[in-house]
């Protein structure tokens, strides 16, 4: 019901929708394939040509395609000469941009010339463009045309020649210069063969504007071409030829049949008197009309200007202020009388005009030389007068910047305006702008430029093209953006259906036809030329009533009115008027008087009139005046009155409002009536209207003030009560409820009432108003009795309150009843003073140690005034009063000082007390609230990242930050304010935006101000990040409904906090509503480069072309350019509505590919999916699904079988039919039985009794393994699901503890030291690990200068390389001393990682080449056997570090714990190092022991009373039971921090006495000669059993504490103990040998039974385990930096060498990062945490290390029943990991490289942070012993290096050698 409701609603508001929204004819458009270059239109014809990349269209005037044809992509290339043959091997597909299209109307030809072939041109038919006229690409270079550059634009116009008396056609090219075009910037091309001439031929060979040297210094960017009165104009813009690169705008003329270009001359145009716009990007020659030629000519600023003169008008952007345009105006006669006076000065004046040198020459060095070196004048002496120049004349010429014509910007606005087309209409100026973002703006070009609309295009957000055109009538406007053209009308008039809407359109174009009442064009409205006939739109005004005689009538008369219509126009002979008033319509006449038009109607009778509404005392009736019944001319409103509902204003004094109304009314006080005015009745009971003071009425109340709760008589004055004498009265309020009390008349004209007592609380004051009446008739007499009742008790809660009340209301504070009163209701008398002031709070209550903030102190009878606070302390310290602050008795604000100084030794005393009030008096008051002094102390920022642009919330952390109020507290963020939006124990703000010019690399401090004079710094707490950068988004469009997933890809979205989709409509000038309304969209899903969101719905009724989307990143906000709304798709019903078995589903409608995808669409029948198969713009075709789905909603209609067909797009779902399920007709039995299955059931019951017979021992048996399968795999089923859920459930508090302050994280030196050194020889003994070195102290200075000197020399690099090679040549520096010299060299070199990245890289070449020539590359870094091999290992170990820390160590961490929990969850064998729950099959236990699982609660000794609850197994040793309970008691310490196991010591107290527990005592079993292990359940310990732990006097270090277990293990193995099972060769021999082979058999299988716990444990960790594969091979996530640069190194290696494969790359990256360093962090994760890796948790991560290692190698593992099941137990997921490998490979190769500048300073940065951590002296100590040990060898190498010996590294050696060991040189 509920969705069938929502449809309904849906499509009501749809039909709503349709019905506001006009209705407008859909513009007609052309959808290009390809991107629109050119457009021109045929004058004649009408029809429009269309030059698109690789297309030419023929277009109709309505868009129709006539004629088509392509025009690439076509084998080219720009270095190729034309033709292009086979031997330009360069040439490839390229495409065809057209360059330039002309309409050649004198030989009905089409100019196309495209960008191949260096811009050839062709002729085409112009009745059909496919029809080629003429092409030739082998003329060579003369006919080259065009540009081959897609950036280079070309204009062109046509023109004639005149030759030999022959007239040619010809058209003129102005292009730019491409690096492969001609040289040609303007030229004459022909377009018929003529004697030396070939078509398209240049026949004006003019080097003056075509040379070569100049144009790639010009950079010319032609925009327009024109002719006009002779001459030929071209628009561009050019840079000046010098090193500035900022454009100039310029228009060049010549005459039109100038055979040498000697007239050629340019002219700069500036667009604003600074040049502002100084780049022209489009241009418009039309008139401009009459308005505007005289707006232009009374500015003053552009000369006499006339209708039927012709404006350039230019559109221009800024270099200055690119985000601008604008929009100038050059009359074309300025243009012409600037360029003659320019001539002129050249030829006559030696190119000066007011003595100031105007002209130069363009393009030439010898500029200041051309017009001096011209005759002045001719051989006359009379000046030269040249219109088109000579070849004896100067030329090309240009005006300087000085002599520029200059226009000011007609309109400047936002945006670029990129085309301009401009009419006239009724002598009106009208342009159309088109602009960056596919609007067309429409502007009145009057006195100040006016937008006033914008075309209506279906236009997508793309650029304008220049070519903005009318059609032939100039009736629609061509509006051309990338890829679409679509046809608009000039105007919208015939959408406005009312005046009003009509002329606030403001459209030139459109007026009001009154008589016809229709918005139309001025020619459309017959007689319009008449006055007042047609309002013009612009002037605002429409037909409007301007007055009514009467202006009102009462509803009881009737007459007629007239009616006062200054603008209404002369009606013609057959026009007839009409008044209706409501719906009463009568005939109206005009009346022309006193040159006003009035026109007279008849009202309607009293009976037509509509009653009066309530409350109101005159009803409004609609007035419309109408031509010819049914045109209406204007409307109004007229008033109705009724003098009987006039008292309904004030029913306490009727007659007052009576006569005070507008309408004219009397009042008759004898009958008590309000009527309407009449002269003839008269007498002293008649009150003629505006007359209240004659009206009988009570005034003058006195007293004004009464108090509540005490009876006060009230007397008042009566006036004009003659008709009333002798008569009594009553006097009541709404206040006295229902209660009248009789009025006493006194003395004269007084009354008096005795008073009311009343009651009210509500407020301290009100008025109330009294009401008097007649007694005898209950009429209400006129009365203006009000005074004011009070409350003394209302708001005065407290003495000093009460006594603040004014004197007038008497309020005394009453101490019987302790609460202020009216001094008559209180029996005592006033205290003189009040009692103490009391203090119920204080805020803040914590203060700063120097104060300087202001404390509220609230409370009571804390004075009257401000002065009365005479002294106020805060915990003993002065505060100063606050008096502006200061609100009577209940709160005083003070200034708090500095606190008092403790003394020194009073550590445990805390500064506070209580704030104390002295007021006047002497009275004090002391709180009972404390107020404390305390040092705030911020101590940690978090996040610590954030962008640069702000809105990050920050939260800081510390101690009582909670000090002082919000309003005191202020946050700083390196001087940034960050707003505070929460206070509390914690400080959260809003970092504000970061304005300096570059953003910080440093952390910053976080600076917390408390008042005027605390000021807090958390240092280095907060880094200002470069801001997140948009790339791209996918996909780019929605439908309105929206919902449809938006990728926003880019980088840096980890800083935000808050991303959001917002889609604005485009707020402009015209837009009526003031704030748009915004759709937002939260996102769906973030990561650091991937921004998921879905599409805002954007409303119905919106106009998709009006909106804009934005992404807000916080505080930044990035515009999704190119992304669309369209409208949402329609539907159509379906033709067939039956479903049978095989048929489809075909939905036609429109309009959905737009927005949508096969893949995201959906549609279900009733409750069933649907899978959409084909997604067409007009079709969509589904599967229906095989069987009749249930139904989901149904109509009322629907019958039983009728399922709804809905379609989702988003969040739009349609229910587009309702179809029905085909029912199935079943054949008649009776044929069925006889021919097919009474043979079948014969000849199968046969079978199946021979068969049977056969098989039946077969079936038994197979029934029994299978019976055994399915129970064994439904028991691993449910084991694993069962363990999976209790790991899940157990771990849930050890995932909520990972944090990285919660994972155990080694520091980078014992990182290090563990992964260089612990494999080495010594282990946890070595040197470098220990940092122990014996040196004598007399010798430690030396032998430190030494090690540096020897530091530097390491820092040569000829000195280290030739070490490591003299070393690795040596037979005795085996592999284990290579790997520890390379780890040494890490640690010595650590300082600079980059120099020893250098020296890898070097050894890594090498070793590459010695390999690769050895023709065994796949052997390269497959072991750690040279020195640069262990070197790597530690590289990727150094560069990784933060990556494990940041990334991949949580998940680690998370398998290590939950693999050390599963094996820990079952028993363990401590002696033969066994489990039940294992990944190891040789670690497998192979038997089933009987446990029980306790909980222990455990009481540590000298810790406290608290106890810990400790899972352990009934068969856990004690030493196990030891481990689990320090793990369990100290799981917030690292491992290193615990106690070891032998410095414990567990009692168990089950009674009076207790007993201490231990592996072996007296108590221990005995089994012939075999001793058992105690267990928890040797002793007999329950659940829930107490136990304490307490130390021993002896502790072991870790390392100790390995050894000693060792040594334990070895003595209890010597007593033959065992745990849980014996080992299987120590059994007794005699019961072995008695067993048959039958039983050893069963016992093998037996034991291999228990592999099915393998898998079982598999299940449940797997989870784990492939979040670990995930972090580390994952591309898409963050990747090391190191790992891209080395694998581009490997990449680059490869393609050196020929004979490196794919499969030889892979297997160096895997040897290189996998099998190099992540293999052996799984292995031992005590390298990267502090924890102990037993040996069954180690033999379980053997397995994954190995699966690891089976993913990353190419090989196939072919698997077999023999295989091991260590294999066999990864085997199905192995071929997912590999895919993991391979994609995390090809993703690194795909991402941004990493150069050796980024790698480098990461390198460096990490050496700043951590090399100080690291021993590098000792290090280099150690290596000294290397030097030492190959000392001779290393000197003799060095001695044979001619490098070694220019840099003197033998002596540097020798040298240092002598003062380490005192060794004797020959120094």
């Amino acid at each position: 019901m509920t969705e069938r409701r929502w449809a309904w609603q849906l499509a009501l508001v749809a039909l709503a929708t349709a019905c506001v929204v006009p209705c407008r004819a859909k513009n007609k458009e052309f959808p290009a394939d390809t991107l629109i270059n050119n457009v021109v239109t045929d004058p004649r014809s009408g029809r429009l040509y269309v030059g698109a990349v690789n297309r030419l269209y023929q277009l109709s005037a309505d868009l129709q395609v006539e004629s088509r044809t392509e025009t690439g992509p076509k084998k080219d290339a720009k270095q190729c000469t034309p033709p292009v043959t086979g031997a330009c091997e360069e040439a490839v597909d390229t495409d065809n941009h057209n360059k330039l299209l002309l309409v050649q109307e004198a030989t009905d030809v089409l100019v196309v010339c495209g960008s191949v072939f260096r811009g050839i041109c062709s002729l085409r038919n112009l009745s059909a463009v496919e029809q080629l006229h003429y092409f030739s690409d082998s003329k060579g270079e003369k006919s080259y045309v065009a540009s081959a550059e897609e950036g280079v634009s070309v204009v062109g116009v046509t023109s004639y020649f005149t030759k030999d008396a022959n007239n040619f056609t010809v058209f003129l090219v102005g292009k730019g210069y491409g690096s492969h075009d001609s040289t040609k910037l303007i030229s004459t091309r022909i377009l018929q063969d003529y004697g030396d001439w070939v078509v398209f031929d240049s026949i004006i060979e003019a080097s003056a504007v075509q040379a070569n040297p100049f144009v790639l210094r010009y950079l010319h960017n032609f925009r327009f071409a024109f002719k006009d009165g002779g001459f030929v104009y071209f628009l561009f813009s050019r840079t000046l030829g010098v090193q500035d690169t900022k454009n100039f705008t310029f228009v060049s003329r010549m005459c039109e049949d100038d055979q040498g270009y000697y007239s050629y001359t340019e002219l700069q145009l500036n667009c604003s008197g600074a040049n502002k716009y100084n780049k022209a990007q489009a241009a418009y020659v039309a008139t401009p009309g009459d308005v505007l030629a005289q707006n232009m000519t009374q500015s003053g600023r552009y000369g006499p200007v006339s209708a039927s003169d012709k404006v350039l008008f230019v559109t221009f952007t800024s270099d200055e202020d690119p985000s601008t345009s604008a929009l100038c105006m050059f009359p074309l006669p300025s243009i012409n009388e600037k360029l003659v006076s320019i001539t002129e000065a050249c030829y006559n004046a030696k190119g000066l005009i007011d003595n100031k040198a105007a002209v130069y020459s363009p393009y030439s060095s010898k500029s200041e030389e051309l017009c001096s070196s011209s005759s002045s004048n001719n051989n006359n002496g009379e000046p030269i007068k040249s219109k088109c120049g000579a070849e004896h004349l100067p030329s090309p010429l240009a005006s300087k910047a000085e002599f520029a014509l200059a226009a000011e910007p007609a309109l400047a606005r936002k945006g670029h305006m990129t085309a301009v087309a401009v009419a006239v209409e009724n002598g009106h100026a009208v342009a159309f702008l088109g602009t960056a973002n596919a609007e067309v703006l429409k502007v009145h070009l009057s006195g100040h430029a006016e937008v006033y609309g914008r075309a209506h295009g279906d236009v997508t957000g793309e650029k304008v093209n220049k070519n903005l055109l009318f059609d032939s009538h100039l009736q629609h406007l061509y509006i051309t953006t990338e890829k679409k053209i679509t046809k608009v009308p000039v105007q919208a008039c015939h959408l406005k259906t009312d005046c009003q809407s009509c002329v606030s359109m403001k459209d030139p174009y459109c007026g009001w036809c009154v008589l016809e009442g229709k918005c139309t064009r001025k020619k459309e409205c017959n007689r319009s030329s008449e006055e007042k006939i047609w309002l013009w739109s612009p002037n605002q005004k429409c037909v409007q009533i301007e007055a009514f005689d009467p202006p009102n009538l009462s509803h009881k008369k009737t007459g007629q009115v007239d009616i006062n219509i200054p603008a209404l126009p002369v009606l013609g002979s057959s026009d007839q008027l009409q008044c209706q008033f409501g719906f009463f319509t009568s005939r109206a006449v005009v009346v022309l008087a006193d040159s006003q038009v009035r026109v007279t109607c008849s009202l309607p009778d009293p009976v037509e009139i509509p009653p009066t509404p309530d409350q109101q005392d005159y009803v409004s009736v609609p007035v419309t005046v109408l031509v010819n019944n049914s045109i209406k001319v204007t409307s109004g409103q007229y008033h109705f009155y009724n003098c009987a509902d006039t008292v309904k204003k004030n029913q306490n004094s009727p007659c007052i409002a009576c006569v005070t109304s507008g309408w004219g009314c009397q009042w008759d006080a004898q009958d008590h009536t309000c009527s309407d005015k009449d002269d003839a009745a008269g007498g002293e009971h008649i009150v003629k209207p505006q007359q209240a003071d004659s009206c009988p009425q009570f005034e003058s109340p006195e007293p004004l003030l009464i108090p509540v709760g005490f009876q006060v008589p009230i007397s008042f004055q009566g006036r004009n009560l003659g008709i009333y004498t002798g008569k009594s009265f009553s006097i009541g309020t709404e206040l006295m409820k229902d209660t009248e009390v009789t009025v006493t008349a006194e003395q004269g004209s007084e009354f008096k009432f005795t008073g009311y007592e009343f009651s009210f609380d509500k407020q301290q004051e009100v008025n109330i108003s009294f009401h008097i009446k007649d007694t005898d008739t209950l009429r209400k007499i006129d009365s203006t009795l009000t005074v004011v009742l009070y409350n003394c008790s209302v708001g005065r809660e407290d003495c000093s309150l009460c006594k603040d009340a004014e004197a007038a209301y008497r309020c005394v504070w009453c101490s019987a009843d302790r609460r202020c009163v009216y001094r008559e209701s209180c029996s005592r008398a006033e205290p003189a003073q009040c009692p103490d002031p009391e203090i119920t709070d204080i805020v803040p209550r914590f203060g700063p140690l120097n104060g300087q903030i202001s404390v509220t102190i609230k409370g009571s009878n804390m004075g009257i005034k401000k002065e009365d606070v005479k002294k106020i302390t805060v915990a003993g310290v002065e505060c100063v009063h606050q008096g502006e602050r200061y609100s009577v008795s209940t709160s005083v604000v003070c200034e708090i000082g500095p606190a008092r100084p403790l003394p020194p030794m009073d550590f445990e005393r805390i500064n506070s007390g209580a704030v104390e009030v002295e007021l006047e008096g002497g009275r004090r008051g002391t709180s009972k609230v404390i107020f404390t002094y305390r040092d705030p102390k911020p101590l940690l920022v978090h996040p610590a990242r954030g962008p640069a642009a702000g809105g990050t919330l920050i939260t800081v952390q510390g101690e009582h930050l909670d000090t002082a109020t919000r309003d005191d507290v202020s946050v700083a963020v390196g001087g940034v304010p960050c707003e505070v939006v929460a206070f509390g124990e914690q400080i959260t703000c809003k970092t504000g935006r970061y304005r300096g010019p570059k953003v910080p690399s440093d952390l910053l401090p976080v600076t917390v101000r408390y008042g005027r004079n605390t000021t807090k710094e958390v240092a280095s707490a907060y880094q200002y990040s470069e801001n997140p950068k948009v790339t791209d988004f996918l996909p780019k469009e929605s439908f309105l409904c929206g919902g449809r997933r938006i990728a926003v890809l880019g980088s840096g979205f980890d800083l935000i906090q808050r991303a959001s989709l917002k889609v604005v409509p485009l707020a402009d000038e015209f837009s009526q509503s003031a704030s748009p309304a915004e759709f937002v969209q939260e996102a769906l899903s973030k990561n650091d480069t991937v921004l998921v969101f879905l599409s805002p719905p954007a409303g119905a009724g919106v106009d998709p072309q009006e909106l804009r989307t934005f992404v807000q990143l916080d505080n930044e906000t990035e515009e999704l350019k190119n992304f669309v709304y369209h409208p949402d798709p329609t539907f159509n019903k379906l033709d067939k509505n039956v479903i049978t078995e095989t048929s489809v589903i075909i939905v036609t409608g429109r309009g959905f590919t737009k927005a949508m995808t096969t893949a995201e669409a959906q549609a279900f029948v009733g409750d069933a999916s649907c899978r959409v198969n084909v997604l067409q713009d007009d079709k969509l075709i589904l599967d229906a699904p095989l069987s009749q789905p249930a139904s989901k909603r149904q109509r009322p209609d629907a019958t039983d079988n009728q399922l709804e067909l809905v379609v989702k797009f988003g969040h739009g779902e349609w229910t587009v039919d309702y179809v029905t399920y085909a029912t199935k007709y079943d054949i008649p039995l009776a044929t069925i039985i006889p021919s097919v299955i009474i043979p079948m059931l014969l000849f199968i019951a046969v079978s199946v009794y021979c068969y049977r017979r056969k098989s039946r021992q077969a079936e038994r048996e197979y029934g029994k393994v299978k019976n055994q399968l399915a129970n064994l795999e439904e028991s691993v089923r449910d084991r694993c699901k069962k363990e999976f859920t209790d790991l899940m459930i157990e771990m849930e508090d050890h995932t909520s503890d990972l944090s990285e302050a919660r994972i155990p994280f080694l520091d980078y030196k014992t990182y290090t030291d563990r992964n260089f050194f612990l494999p080495s020889k010594d282990g946890a003994n070595d040197a470098m690990i220990t940092g122990k070195i014996q040196i004598p102290e007399a010798r430690k200075a030396i032998v430190a200068q030494a090690l540096n000197q020897f530091s530097n020399l390491l820092n040569s690099k000829t000195f280290l390389i030739n070490f490591i090679r003299t070393l690795e040549s040596r037979p005795d520096f085996n592999a284990r001393s290579r790997g520890y010299f390379a780890s040494l060299l890490t640690v010595a070199l650590h300082g600079k990682l980059e120099y020893f990245t250098d020296i890898m890289r070097t050894l890594l070449l090498e070793l590459m080449d010695e390999h690769v020539q050895n023709k065994n590359p796949k052997l390269m870094l497959r072991r750690s056997e040279t020195v640069v091999e262990r070197m790597l290992c530690n590289w990727m170990s150094i560069c990784i570090y933060q990556f494990l820390r940041d990334t991949a160590g949580e998940p680690l961490y998370k398998l290590f714990r939950a693999l050390k929990h599963q094996v820990e969850k079952g028993p363990v064998d401590a002696m033969l190092k066994k489990a039940k729950y294992t990944l190891n099959d040789t670690g497998l236990l192979g038997d089933d022991v009987e446990y029980s699982v306790l909980t222990l609660q455990v009481l540590v000794h000298g810790e406290g009373p608290d106890v810990t609850p400790v899972r352990v197994l009934n068969c856990d040793t004690i030493t196990q039971v030891k481990e689990k309970i320090i793990d369990q008691v100290y799981r917030n310490l690292p491992y290193s921090q615990r106690p070891v196991v032998e410095s414990v010591a567990l009692e168990w107290r089950p009674g009076s006495t207790g007993q201490i527990l231990s592996d072996m005592d007296l108590t221990s079993q005995q089994e012939g000669r075999w001793k058992r292990l105690n267990t928890l359940a040797h002793y007999n310990v329950r659940d829930n059993a107490t136990l304490v732990l307490s130390r021993v006097l002896h502790t072991r270090s870790f390392h100790q504490h390995q050894d000693s277990y060792e040594e334990k293990n070895a003595l209890l193995e010597e007593d033959n103990t065992y745990h849980l099972v014996r080992p299987a060769d120590e059994m007794d021999y005699g019961k072995s040998k008695r067993g048959s082979v039958k039983d050893k058999a069963m016992t093998k299988a037996i034991t291999e039974i228990y592999l099915t716990r393998l898998l079982s444990v598999k299940g449940t960790l797997q989870q784990f385990v492939d979040d670990f594969f995930r972090s580390v091979l994952c591309s898409s996530s963050t990747v090391p930096p190191a790992v891209k640069y080395f694998f581009d190194f490997l990449d680059e290696q490869a393609l050196r060498h020929d004979n490196v494969d794919e499969e030889t790359l892979h297997i160096w990256k895997t040897n290189s990062l996998p099998l190099r360093f992540w293999v052996t962090i799984l292995r031992n994760p005590h390298f990267v945490f502090d924890v102990h890796v037993a040996e069954v948790v180690d033999a379980s991560l053997h397995v994954i290390s190995q699966t690891f290692m089976d993913a990353c190698t190419k090989t196939e593992h072919k698997l077999s029943r023999e295989s091991p099941s260590n294999k066999l137990l990864y085997a199905k997921e192995i071929s997912t990991y590999k895919k993991m490998v391979d994609d995390y490979y090809e993703g690194i190769r795909q991402m941004v490289p990493v150069s050796d500048q980024d790698m480098n300073t990461h390198l460096a940065e990490v050496s700043r942070q951590h090399t100080d951590k690291l021993n590098t002296q000792l290090a280099l100590h150690q290596l000294y012993q290397y030097a030492s040990k190959y000392y001779d060898v290393i000197i003799q190498s060095l001695d044979e290096d001619p490098a070694a010996q220019n840099k003197q590294l033998t002596l540097r050696l020798q040298q240092i050698a002598a003062a380490l060991e005192n060794k004797v040189t020959d120094l």
